[in-house]
């Protein structure tokens, strides 16, 4: 079974659906049960993480390069857009949120930001709901920040910068 696996070189950064951007920082080979692996070894600073994937499966796994220009403009107009609020259960709504986190796709972490954000005008968020704001806001913040070369606060602040001028539009 030849898989072509996806080229990353060491200091690359990189988004692994799980765990959010992280960096190349060894390219290894090791044998494990009688069998040559070459893996990826990657680093999450804010988690203090430091994980082992391997080449063949990187693809599999959802790893990818950071977003383009075109799709983190797409997940920042994303974040533009009117809030979609489902009527449905909490509990079903939060799987759905983390399922839209842990896929790695900019523009679904974006619509989650989009809809459990709360202006300083709106309701109070509860405790869980402020725990998934704050994942999917800090997982977008990341990218962003790897993209533009700022650091994650920097980051942070153009989200909520375009999420309160947005909350004001559709106030009106």
């Amino acid at each position: 079974m030849a898989t072509k696996a996806l080229s990353f070189d060491v200091g690359d950064f990189v988004v692994y659906p799980k765990h959010g951007v992280g960096r190349v920082i060894e390219l290894q080979s090791k044998e494990i049960a009688g069998t040559k692996l070459e893996l990826y070894v990657l680093r999450f600073e804010k988690e203090r993480m430091t994980l082992s994937v391997p080449t063949a499966k990187a693809e599999a796994a959802g790893m990818r390069k950071l977003a383009s220009n075109m799709t983190m403009n797409e997940a920042l107009a994303t974040l533009k857009g009117k809030p979609k609020v489902k009527r449905t259960m909490w509990s079903r709504r939060a799987q759905e949120y983390e399922a839209k986190i842990n896929s790695g796709d900019l523009v679904s972490i974006s619509e989650v930001v989009r809809d459990l954000f709360r202006a300083e005008d709106q309701p109070e968020q509860s405790y869980s709901e402020r725990q998934i704001f704050e994942a999917a806001c800090s997982r977008l913040a990341r990218e962003l920040a790897a993209t533009e070369q700022v650091d994650e606060p920097t980051a942070q602040t153009k989200i909520l910068d375009i999420l309160r001028e947005a909350a004001g539009t559709h106030a009106k």
